[in-house]
């Protein structure tokens, strides 16, 4: 295989997945700080934004819609639990670590299996 054909086949799906999880974590988490820690409202703001960018990016992905918010809940699981533990003080314990390696089995199955 070309590493073209891979980058497009793994890379740019995966790429693609963070953004996504970027757009959807980090909007939600400024709209959790406006309405819960009573940022202001140009916070809540940004984040309604970065929420709706996040509905264009899921569309960038070449699987078709079951499939890809299928394996997107898989990787926000991860990346949710990456995020509170760096911007929320969480610190996951061995059943969240295991929990999300579960996740991502099941991403990558769901996902990149041949058809």
């Amino acid at each position: 295989m070309l590493n073209s054909e891979l980058f497009l086949i793994y890379l740019k799906p995966t790429l693609i997945f963070i953004l996504a999880g970027l757009c959807e974590i980090g909007g939600g988490y400024l709209v959790w700080l406006w309405i819960r820690e009573n940022k202001s409202i140009g916070i809540g703001l940004l984040g309604f934004i970065i929420l709706g960018f996040y509905g264009l990016v899921a569309t960038w992905q070449p699987a078709n819609f079951a499939r890809t918010y299928a394996t997107y809940g898989g990787t926000f699981i991860v990346m949710s639990l990456a995020w509170a533990w760096k911007f929320d003080d969480f610190i996951p314990n061995k059943f969240d670590l295991i929990g999300s390696a579960i996740a991502l089995i099941g991403v990558m199955i769901i996902f990149f299996a041949p058809r």
